[in-house]
């Protein structure tokens, strides 16, 4: 087998149970693609050590007949931020160079459980704060599709990794864009869950978590619907984590487990998200008319509360001083030069003032009222993820249709979904005049997981860059 690092996961899952491939050649292979493209794109930080011992014990299980987890003997990666037992997590800083946790992550012990095996740890922004993954410890991940381009922050590094066929499957935090984004840059797809449905157990920083969320990356629409059923639900120790409205298994999110009649759809471009590139724009729009010939119901819309309420500023407004503490805690006793300069930006922001929190809270609520006012006539929302294609290395300001913005404004479209929880998926859809992917955003109500991933899975099947993989 010469192609086993583009089999999507639920493929080589499938290979191995039916002894077409063993564990081993399939982990092999990934080994041999980082070899071969890293050096490039510098996607990977650390090798898990037993992945090859790890491939070989679930060899063995499928030759003795054992019953098999539905991940049996696949790799997976993991973001550098999120704990691996006995693998190093330095979370982008120099500050935790040789950390080795004790324990997985849950998400990580998840996956496991489901029979994958972890592979290697991938790149990010330190302390997965900022949209391009770069850091002092192990510096800047490339975009497999354009090295001169970013892969997004901050699991950056994950996005690459799949993206380039060097990992199946892979985990990503996300605090204002962070899975959805890369996944865009990289024309991968990744699902923001409803805020709490994936235990945030094992990453950093332990508080706050309001708005941080955990998730799949991967390469197909199933490989997600799969690896969210095996993520979802309470571990006991993450209290935001939830039972309610339990994770579906991929069969059921996919394959009829839904009501089939048409889904109420709306899209949306501007207002509300700051500019938007009309490459972009036309990508969310050919996405509407994909789903209308599809046979459901869409249409243009306006949600007057993200006219109101620039989530981008209220988010700004709330996170700040929340993360602060945290970041001063890490910090503490450090020099600059030992800093990555997110870091010492975030440590160097004025604190919001007392009356400018309790405004940007009770815009928060508008929001959230906003969306579910939205949610009780609608199924569906397309938006973009980010305003552009992926951008050049640095690129600090951005003239995006016709207006001048700071880099921050990437997340416009983005952020709303971490200030309301609302579960949200990225997918690529189109490309640049220059080549680049160009994704959308899918969005749904609270606990609407299913309906996203059955919409995912429509788009796809008619999506016209299905199966385009990056030259490298």
């Amino acid at each position: 087998m010469t192609n086993l690092t583009r089999y999507d996961a639920t493929q080589l899952a499938e290979m191995i149970r039916n002894r077409d491939v063993s564990p081993v050649e399939v982990v092999q292979a990934h080994l041999d693609r980082i070899a071969d493209v890293d050096p490039k794109i510098n996607a990977i930080v650390t090798i898990a050590d037993q992945a090859l011992a790890d491939a070989k014990r679930a060899e063995a299980a499928v030759l003795r007949g054992d019953v098999l987890g539905p991940l049996h003997g696949v790799p997976f990666t993991a973001k550098d931020s999120i704990d691996t037992a006995g693998v190093l997590t330095q979370r982008g800083s120099p500050i935790f160079k040789g950390r080795n946790p004790d324990t997985d992550a849950t998400s990580v012990a998840r996956l496991k459980q489901a029979g994958g095996i972890l592979l290697a740890k991938t790149n990010l922004p330190e302390f997965s704060y900022w949209i391009e993954s770069d850091n002092l410890l192990s510096g800047r991940t490339n975009n497999p599709w354009n090295l001169a381009r970013t892969p997004g922050g901050s699991s950056g590094g994950e996005s690459a990794a799949i993206a380039a066929g060097m990992s199946p499957l892979g985990l990503g935090t996300d605090l204002a864009i962070s899975v959805r984004g890369p996944a865009a840059q990289t024309g991968i797809t990744s699902l923001k869950a409803t805020h709490g449905r994936v235990p945030m157990t094992g990453i950093w920083p332990r508080a706050p978590r309001r708005f941080w969320h955990i998730g799949p990356m991967a390469r197909s629409v199933r490989d997600i619907a799969l690896a969210y059923s095996l993520l979802a639900g309470p571990d006991g120790h993450d209290a935001f984590s939830s039972s309610i409205g339990a994770a579906q298994p991929a069969s059921g999110a996919l394959k009829g487990g839904l009501d089939t009649s048409p889904l109420r759809v709306g899209w949306l471009v501007e207002p509300g998200f700051g500019p938007i590139d009309p490459e972009v724009a036309a990508t969310v729009k050919a996405a509407a008319e994909a789903m209308r010939q599809a046979g459901h119901h869409v249409e243009a819309v306006r949600i007057p509360a993200l006219e109101l309420d620039f989530a981008l500023d209220v988010f700004n407004r709330l996170h700040v001083m929340e993360m602060k503490p945290a970041f001063r805690a890490a910090t503490a006793g450090r020099r600059d030069d030992e800093i990555y300069m997110m870091a010492r930006t975030m440590l160097a922001t004025p604190d919001t003032s007392m009356a400018d929190f309790i405004d940007a809270e009770q815009a928060a609520e508008r929001l959230r009222d906003g969306f579910a006012d939205y949610f009780s006539r609608y199924d569906l929302l397309i938006t973009p993820v980010q305003p552009i294609p992926a951008q050049p290395h640095g690129t600090t300001e951005f003239r995006i249709n016709g207006q001048t913005v700071d880099a921050t404004y990437l997340q416009g479209s983005t952020v709303p979904l971490n200030l309301t929880g609302l579960p949200g998926m990225s997918m690529r859809f189109g490309t640049s005049h220059d080549g680049m992917p160009i994704g959308i955003q899918l969005v749904g109500a609270w606990q609407a997981e299913p309906t996203l991933l059955h919409a995912a899975a429509i788009l796809e099947a008619v999506s016209p860059v299905r199966n385009q993989h990056p030259l490298i």
